[in-house]
């Protein structure tokens, strides 16, 4: 079984892999396709992605060879867009990150084979993490310190702290990262409650109510805080529009870890400018893989942006490679694996 892997790995993550089963060959390419990346890839995206000198390894002929004889390829991204027609042996691709719509620009999307990503493993805790500290910079106007700073002038009275405890935030995407946000937010005396395709189910711990996507606009009238965790796809483009920001409490806080296009940002602009809404901490924006936030989005006093950042901590490789692990089991004995992407749902 000939693995390519197209990142770097860590050596003992490497090893996990291996000791799985005995005919493993695990390839390790980290590099190689950087070029192939810069050349095809928007080069905001390149730049923000590769290191500055990075330009691949190899020759073409040497780079298909690699791909042309692998049966699983685990990759992060960005990656090449024509994988599946360079991989005639391809059974299984997995893609570290959880984010599905990654896919979209690739040929991949929609193939005959499986794909796969750590959705729900990965770095959903130090992302959880990352949601909730948005959150508690508005909540607590902790960006008045910064300006203060700026200006050599304490204004204690541009301090509007809320009370997190007994105040209501909507987790929407009550899934992976969302169930980790729920369980934080309960810990601060939160009353959690979610949106989630399918609400059947056991309540992640923290929630006190999880429902169905018809229900947003009624659990966000209940609630003072919104933390935006679902998938983009076709059904969820848009989905925190002008309605649903009127719904949430006044002087309320969102904060979105997912991908920009969730939020309609002209009416995010309109909430936060009416004073409806308090401030908006987000480490995504419409099109951040094609160029850099818009000077608006830079500018506003009520927006704190930060650069898809939210995944990062000194765990980030471990729990996607033991899902990996636990996928390449299954895999070999011809069992269900976890996170196989539903070309239908979009995830």
């Amino acid at each position: 079984m000939k693995i390519l892997c197209i990142f770097d790995l860590p050596p003992d993550h490497q090893d996990k892999i291996r000791a799985v089963d005995p005919s493993i060959e695990l390839i390790m390419a980290a590099g190689w396709f950087d070029g192939e990346i810069r050349d095809s890839w928007p080069a905001f995206n390149s730049e923000r992605y590769l290191s500055p000198n990075a330009t691949g390894y190899g020759t073409p002929e040497e780079r298909d060879a690699l791909l042309a004889e692998a049966e699983v390829i685990f990759a992060t991204w960005p990656y090449p867009h024509n994988i599946r027609a360079r991989a005639p042996k391809l059974k299984w691709f997995n893609q570290q990150p959880a984010g599905a719509s990654n896919l979209l620009e690739s040929d991949l999307w929609g193939s005959d084979i499986i794909v796969t990503t750590s959705r729900g493993y990965g770095n959903t805790l130090p992302i959880a993490e990352f949601a909730i500290s948005g959150l508690l910079h508005f909540a607590k106007s902790l960006g008045n310190a910064e300006s203060e700073r700026t200006a050599l002038q304490i204004n204690k009275a541009g301090y509007r702290p809320l009370l997190l405890e007994g105040k209501t935030i909507c987790v929407i995407g009550a899934g992976g990262i969302g169930s980790h946000v729920g369980r934080l937010a309960a810990g601060l005396g939160l009353r959690v409650v979610g949106i989630r395709r399918n609400p059947e189910g056991d309540l992640p711990k923290g929630f006190a109510e999880i429902r169905g996507p018809d229900s947003l606009f009624e659990l966000l009238s209940e609630s003072h805080f919104a933390a935006v965790c679902c998938q983009w796809t076709p059904e969820t483009d848009k989905l925190m529009n002008e309605e649903a920001f009127a719904a949430m409490k006044p002087d309320g806080v969102i904060t979105n870890i997912a991908r920009g296009e969730i939020i309609d940002e002209d009416a995010m602009f309109a909430a936060l400018d009416s004073g409806h809404l308090r401030g908006a901490a987000i480490d995504v924006y419409v099109g951040e893989f094609e160029h850099p936030p818009s000077e608006r989005l830079w500018k506003h006093p009520n927006i704190l942006i930060t650069p898809h950042v939210s995944g990062q901590s000194d765990i980030y490789y471990r729990r996607s490679t033991d899902l990996f692990c636990k996928n390449l089991r299954a895999f070999l004995d011809g069992k269900p694996m976890e996170n196989v992407i539903d070309w239908e749902t979009g995830y």
